[in-house]
C-alpha cells in the first residue's frame, strides 16, 4: 500500500511539474518552483518514471520491498549529491557536471525522507494476512483449541455428534445445559 501511495504522490508531483515548466530547456536551471521545490523537464521525468515504478511494484510484497531498495538507494545516492550541488558538502568532486536536476535545499530534504521512507518500506515485514471464516467451510483448528473450534465459537465438525453422545468437555463447555 505505501508502494501505491509513494508512487501515485511522485507521479502527480511530476505531472504537476511538466504543466508548469512544459518541455523546453530540459536539463536547463529555470527558475520554475512546484509548492517550494525547483523543477525542470528532467526531474519531472525523473518522478514520473519514479510514479511508475512504484504503481507497477503494488503487485506483490516483494517488488513492493524491491521499490523500497531502490528510493533508498536511488534517493540517498541523489540526497548526497544534492548536498554536494547546494555547498552543504564543502567538498564537490561532482562539480564538473553542474545542477542538470535544478536541486535545491527543498528538494534534498524530500529525497532525504524519501531514501529514509524507502528503508522503512524495505526492511519493515509485511503484515500476514488475516484469514477469515467464510460459508463454505470452517476454519482450520488452531494448535492450541480443540479440533472443531475458532475462539470461543463452536464450529461444527465431522466429529461433533460423538462428542456429544460421550458427553465431552466440548458439550459441557460450549453448550447451553438441557
Amino acid at each position: 500500500m505505501l508502494a501505491a501511495l509513494v508512487g501515485l504522490v511522485y507521479l502527480v508531483g511530476g505531472i504537476l511539474g511538466f504543466l508548469r515548466t512544459g518541455f523546453t530547456a530540459f536539463t536547463g536551471n529555470q527558475h520554475v518552483m512546484l509548492i517550494g521545490f525547483m523543477i525542470n523537464p528532467l526531474h519531472n521525468l525523473v518522478h514520473v518514471v519514479v510514479g511508475f515504478i512504484g504503481l507497477l511494484c503494488t503487485t506483490t510484497s516483494v517488488l513492493s520491498r524491491t521499490f523500497g531498495w531502490l528510493l533508498f538507494i536511488g534517493y540517498g545516492l541523489l540526497s548526497a549529491w544534492g548536498l554536494m550541488i547546494t555547498g552543504v558538502i564543502t567538498r564537490n568532486p561532482v562539480a564538473g557536471l553542474g545542477n542538470p536536476l535544478n536541486l535545491n535545499a527543498a528538494d534534498n530534504w524530500l529525497h532525504i525522507a524519501t531514501a529514509l521512507l524507502g528503508l522503512v518500506m524495505a526492511i519493515v515485514p509485511a503484515r500476514k494476512a488475516i484469514h477469515v471464516p467464510t460459508a463454505a467451510g470452517p476454519m482450520p483448528p488452531s494448535s492450541h483449541l480443540p479440533p472443531g473450534t475458532y475462539g470461543t465459537t463452536a464450529v461444527p465438525s465431522a466429529d461433533d455428534s460423538q462428542r456429544r453422545r460421550r458427553g465431552s468437555w466440548f458439550h459441557r463447555r460450549h453448550t447451553a445445559a438441557p
